[in-house]
C-alpha cells in the first residue's frame, strides 16, 4: 500500500516524525501540495494525509487508486466527503489533539487584549522605561478578569477546557450550547446565543464553521455586544464577517479583537481587520504547540493502521 502525505510542512516542519507509518505503508512525503501536484504525486497511490491540501471532486476523479484520505487535522472541509464517499473512499480525521493547546493560545490572546504585555515589553527594550520620570507607566487600561463575564460560544472539548481556565480567573460563565438554556452545568450558565453576546464582556468563538455558523458575527450580531467588550476568535476565520467586525473597531463600538484565525488564509494585503484598531491577529497558530502536534501526527498514524486493519477509526463520511 501507497501513502503520500501532501502537505507534511506545517504539521511537522522538522521537529516532529512519521517514522511511526514504516511498519504499515510505504511512505513519501511532500512539504506541500497543490491540486495539480496531488494528481500527478498520488496518482498510484492508495491513501494521502493531508492537512489543508485539496481533495476535491476533480482530485478524486483523477486517482482511481486512492481507497484512504486521512485529514490531519479537525476539520474536513479541504475534502469533498461527497465525492468521496460515491468512490468508497474512507476519509477520517483527528477529533480532540489540540484541546490544551487552543484553550492556552485563547487566554494568550485575551491577556494580550487586557494587559498589552507584549506591547509595554517593547517600550521598555526601547529604552521608554529608563527615561521615564516615573516608576511605572502604561499606555493602555490594564483591565482585571476576575467579575468579568465569558461567553463562549460553542461548549465542545475546547469550549469547556476555555470554562475551566476562566473559573480559575475568577469569572462569570455564560454558554451557548446545544443543552437547554438556563441550566447550569460546573458553575457555567448556558444561554442562548443573543443572550451570551449581550450580556458578556468577552466572547471567544469554539463552534465548528458549518453553513448554519458561517458569518455568525456580523453586523447584527456585533451589535449586541457591549461597547467595553472584547471578541476572541481561535476557532474558524469564516464565522466573523471581516468587514463588519473591522467596522466595529474602527468605530469604537467594541473595545477589541484577537483572532488567530481568518477567513481567506494567508490573509490578502487588503483585509481590512490587518489595519483595524485594537486588533490583535496571530497566524493560526492555537493549534501548533509541539505536543499538540505530536498527539496529532500519532492519531493520524493510528488511523492509517485501524484502515490498513480494515476496522478504520474516526470515520467522517460513514
Amino acid at each position: 500500500m501507497k501513502l503520500i502525505i501532501l502537505d507534511g510542512h506545517t504539521a511537522n516542519p522538522g521537529d516532529l516524525s512519521w517514522d511511526g507509518l514504516r511498519d504499515l505503508v510505504e511512505y513519501e512525503v511532500y512539504e506541500r501540495s497543490s491540486p495539480e501536484q496531488t494528481m500527478a504525486r498520488a496518482a498510484d497511490a492508495t491513501a494521502v494525509l493531508t492537512n489543508k491540501a485539496v481533495v476535491d471532486a476533480r482530485v478524486i476523479a483523477a486517482l482511481p487508486r486512492l481507497r484512504y484520505i486521512g485529514v490531519v487535522a479537525t476539520g474536513c472541509n479541504v475534502v469533498d466527503l461527497a465525492a468521496a464517499s460515491r468512490r468508497g473512499i474512507v476519509v477520517s480525521n483527528v477529533p480532540d489533539y489540540g484541546t490544551a493547546s487552543v484553550a492556552q493560545a485563547t487566554f494568550a490572546l485575551l491577556l494580550e487584549l487586557t494587559n498589552r504585555v507584549g506591547h509595554h515589553a517593547q517600550t521598555v527594550r526601547a529604552g521608554r522605561w529608563s527615561q521615564s520620570a516615573d516608576f511605572c507607566y502604561w499606555d493602555y487600561p490594564q483591565i482585571e478578569l476576575a467579575g468579568l463575564t465569558l461567553g463562549i460560544v460553542g461548549f465542545g472539548q475546547i469550549g469547556r477546557a476555555v470554562a475551566r481556565i476562566a473559573a480559575a480567573f475568577g469569572m462569570h460563565i455564560l454558554a451557548c450550547a446545544r443543552s437547554p438554556s438556563g441550566t447550569v452545568r460546573d458553575g457555567v450558565h448556558l444561554a442562548d446565543l443573543a443572550s451570551v453576546f449581550r450580556a458578556s464582556d468577552v466572547v471567544t468563538l469554539h463552534c465548528p464553521l458549518t453553513p448554519d455558523t458561517r458569518e455568525l458575527v456580523d453586523a447584527a450580531r456585533l451589535a449586541q455586544m457591549k461597547p467595553t467588550a472584547f471578541l476572541v476568535n481561535t476557532a474558524r476565520g469564516g464565522l466573523v464577517r471581516d468587514a463588519d467586525l473591522a467596522a466595529a473597531l474602527n468605530d469604537d463600538r467594541l473595545a477589541g479583537a484577537a483572532l488567530d484565525v481568518l477567513t481567506v488564509e494567508p490573509p490578502t494585503a487588503d483585509n481590512p481587520l490587518l489595519h483595524a484598531k485594537n486588533c490583535l491577529i496571530t497566524p493560526h497558530i492555537a493549534w501548533a504547540a509541539r505536543a499538540a502536534r505530536a498527539r496529532l501526527i500519532q492519531q493520524a498514524i493510528d488511523n492509517v493502521r485501524a484502515f490498513v486493519s480494515d476496522h478504520p477509526i474516526n470515520v467522517v463520511n460513514a
